[in-house]
């Protein structure tokens, strides 16, 4: 079950980093038995821009830019994939979403068939999202966040490629000041997301 986890925090010491290296040391021998790669996209210069280049890919279902080729490269090697991000106005941030446009697209995500339907390709893989809410859970209930973000990443992506859902696991209040109560959110979403590989 090689597995890769994506982050996209700016900040190397944010709980985002810390939560996606968690994840990597439960996952990866000796203490655990899968293979597991960190793509840390801000860090690694990743263009989330949509440009005329990405337009024709879309067009023609192919001749993926190479930054773009890598991406899907290496999710081609994974089984799971594991997306570790801050939520920002209630949303993934603009670098994941740059990602998905880019990455998830016509020719290799999904596909047209003869009569114009959608063919799904990404039915080997199983995905995993771990947001960090600042905002407790009341706050996503009232407001319905959190049924708006499954939505738009669980059904909008996930589903429409054909990939399969896998744990999704909010951590909330992660800037409030109870460390105690932000380390066992912490340790609860990777226990659920680790176990969720393993199953």
């Amino acid at each position: 079950m090689p597995t890769l986890i994506v982050t996209t925090h700016p900040d190397p010491d944010s709980l985002t980093h810390h939560l996606a290296q968690r994840l990597a040391q439960e996952l990866r021998p000796p203490a655990g038995s899968i293979s597991v790669e960190v793509a840390d996209l801000a860090a690694e210069g990743f263009d989330p821009r949509y440009t005329l280049a990405d337009r024709h890919t879309y067009r023609v279902g192919g001749d993926f830019t190479p930054d773009v080729a890598a991406e899907q490269e290496r999710l081609d090697r994974a089984t799971d994939l594991v997306l570790v991000f801050p939520v920002y106005w209630w949303s993934a941030p603009a670098l994941l979403k740059g990602w998905f446009d880019r990455v998830f697209v016509n020719g290799w995500a999904f596909g047209l068939d003869a009569d114009g339907g959608i063919v799904r390709k990404l039915d080997r893989l199983r995905v995993h999202l771990v947001p960090i809410a600042g905002d407790d859970a009341g706050v996503y209930d009232r407001h319905g966040y959190e049924q708006a973000m499954r939505t738009q990443l669980e059904h909008g992506i996930v589903d429409f490629c054909g990939a399969r859902r896998g744990m999704t696991a909010f951590v909330h209040d992660s800037e409030g000041e109870d460390a105690a109560a932000r380390t066992r959110a912490v340790e609860t979403a990777v226990d659920a997301v680790v176990g969720a590989i393993r199953a």
